[in-house]
């Protein structure tokens, strides 16, 4: 179904105001104006050719409208796949836009097809080709029909079928044309390395038809079948969509630099791979029958914490990369004026000590649901018990990746409990598993908790906190019932959640900590100055804490109000400003759909519903 566009024609349009398309090695957002305004080639973490979304249109965009401009009237994918149709309706008549990134035999395609509907609409396309994320204007030439456009390690070449009057002017390509009823045009953007030759020319109509057919053959593998199912496969179809398809990691997200609060410094770059996201991603992915992709992801993750056990990082590149520098690009102005403006991430030099519980989580998952064990995984595990054996005892920086002093904080340590745990069940499920250490397992396990319930632990407010000592709160505590560290039923859970509730819940969403606390250190609990909005995958940790304490309606009234800030096509960025009610963040991000999925699954899937 298409659904309305809302609003009226903005300067920059808003986070929401954008939908995905990609060909699960890179992808691309598009706006409610027609504009492509973000677009990395040919890898996710590739600089952007388009970054208009980081900047203005001269960091290069590729629009597609009718020629009087405006944002569309409506727009939608197609069910159950990756493509998008814009539609607008004009004075002259209605068009219809319809973008696309087909699976790539080499090289990365983007195919837009416009088609008239009614009347007779004038076109334009304008296109600003910017590499190096805005910074490099290539030079363009014509060739066979194309327009080649080349500069460093770069060349695209584009093409319209059936050919349309274009030209060249103020370092932009222009196309204007006009489409009736049935009539259509084809514009098919391909990228590769300027060294070598064109790749072979795609179809831009059979493209259309196999992507159609591959992701409708993919969605129909989804065995959820409760309430809110197609928002449930929007979710999981942008999962695959964030998914790197050679190595089967999986980003975080499609962009970088998109702010947690407007104006802000609080930017950074998510086209990585984070092991905090694994188990559970994993197990949504295994839930709803899409075993191969979860295999994928864990088969990343075996070689991605390959290595020295006290190497192991909190994140890596697509292919297991270990070196992401964090670096700023001062040109671009940032989305809405929030700089900096940053490509690679420093966090991946911090110590969290919860990866190595996630990483033993997710093997012990995967092994639980059949997925076939791979050569030395059980001495990897073994290898990364031995190392928390005394590695539990630092602190460290946290779920959160806060840039302030390293602290004991709680959820770390419950982490490290759930490899202890994790490991000893593995070997209680098979005795036959060489080189464990169960009582060694049994009796770290034991310890750890035991320290976490003394000194994690707040008796006179009845709830855990976020670090040893401290008074803040922390929304990654929402893990503890849903980890097995306590049954849902215990006092010190149920104070937990409620106090999360009453102390981190702004206009019923949850944000991730308190940054009002101030320390003499750092001037706030992170280190960084200003705040952010509410964390959506923590409001959906809350409604599953809710449900598994027993308050299932609760659970299922604020999973309603999280469903409904999805935008017209499905998607939800990292954060909600419920003042401002637009999302902030990254977009869109893995996180929150992981979120949305696990939490429909908890709340309405057979035997796992209350």
């Amino acid at each position: 179904m298409i659904t309305p566009c809302s609003g009226h024609p903005t300067p920059v349009p808003h986070i929401e105001d954008y939908a995905l398309i990609g060909d699960h090695q890179t992808a691309a957002l598009v706006s409610r104006h027609g504009s492509i305004d973000w677009l990395c080639l040919p890898r996710f973490d590739s600089a952007a050719c388009f970054a208009a979304l980081l900047g203005d249109e001269e960091n290069g965009h590729w629009r597609i409208a009718p020629g009087e401009g405006g944002t569309c009237t409506r727009r939608s994918y197609r069910h159950d796949s990756l493509v998008l149709d814009t539609e607008w309706e004009t004075d002259e008549g209605a068009v219809r836009v319809t973008d696309l990134m087909p699976q790539r035999d080499r090289a990365p395609d983007v195919v837009r097809i416009v088609e008239g509907l009614s009347g007779r609409v004038t076109m334009r396309s304008t296109l600003r080709l910017r590499f190096d994320y805005g910074s490099a204007v290539p030079w363009m030439r014509r060739s066979d029909g194309h327009r080649v456009a080349v500069a460093g390690p770069d060349a695209v070449w584009l093409r319209s079928e059936p050919r349309v009057r274009s030209w060249s002017e103020d370092r932009a390509t222009y196309a204007e044309f006009t489409v009736e009823p049935g009539e259509k045009v084809a514009f098919v953007l391909t990228w590769h390395p300027s060294h070598e030759p064109r790749p072979r020319l795609v179809d831009p109509y059979e493209a259309l038809r196999s992507s159609l057919h591959d992701w409708r053959a993919w969605a129909a593998r989804c065995r959820y079948d409760g309430p809110h199912r197609d928002t449930v496969v929007r979710s999981l179809i942008t999962l695959k969509a964030l998914t790197y398809a050679p190595t089967g990691g999986i980003v975080a997200a499609a962009t970088t630099s998109l702010p947690e609060e407007i104006g802000g410094v609080r930017n950074w770059d998510y086209r990585h791979c984070w092991l905090r996201d694994s188990t559970l991603t994993l197990g949504a992915l295994l839930s709803c029958g899409y075993q191969e992709e979860a295999e994928a992801w864990r088969d990343w993750l075996l070689r991605a914490a390959a290595g020295d056990p006290a190497d192991l990082q909190i994140m890596y590149g697509l292919a297991g990369e270990r070196r992401i520098p964090e670096y700023e690009l001062p040109w671009l102005s940032g989305y809405e004026d929030s700089r900096p403006v940053r490509v690679g991430n420093d966090a991946v030099r911090q110590v969290q000590l919860d990866v190595y519980g996630e990483v033993i989580d997710s093997v012990f998952v995967s092994r639980r649901a059949g997925l076939p064990d791979k050569p030395d995984m059980w001495r990897m595990q073994c290898a990364l018990m031995e190392y928390l054996r005394t590695a539990w005892r630092k602190p460290d920086e946290g779920l959160w990746e806060v840039r302030g002093p390293r602290r004991h904080f709680t959820h770390s340590k419950v982490m490290c409990w759930v490899a202890a745990d994790r490991a000893v069940r593995t070997l209680e499920d098979d005795p036959t598993l060489s080189g464990g250490d169960l009582e060694g397992w049994r009796a770290l396990r034991d310890e750890i908790h035991r320290e976490v319930c003394e000194r994690g632990y707040d008796a006179d407010r009845g709830t855990f906190t976020q670090s040893y000592g401290s008074r803040e709160l922390d929304a990654a505590l929402l893990l503890i019932p849903l980890m097995g560290f306590l049954p849902p039923d215990d006092p010190r859970v149920v104070g937990t959640v409620d106090a999360i509730r009453e102390e981190l819940c702004h206009e019923g969403f949850v944000r991730r900590y308190s940054a009002d606390h101030l320390t003499a250190a750092t001037g706030s609990v992170d280190g960084l100055p200003g705040g952010e909005a509410t964390f959506l995958v923590c409001s959906f940790w809350l409604a599953d804490a809710l449900h598994l304490t027993g308050r299932t309606q609760e659970a299922r009234d604020l999973f309603e109000r999280l469903v409904g800030l999805v935008n017209d096509v499905g998607l939800l960025a990292e954060e909600y400003d419920p003042v401002a009610r637009r999302q902030l963040g990254n977009f869109p991000q893995a996180f929150s759909h992981v979120g949305l999925v696990g939490t429909a699954l908890a709340l309405y899937d057979g035997k796992k519903a209350g």
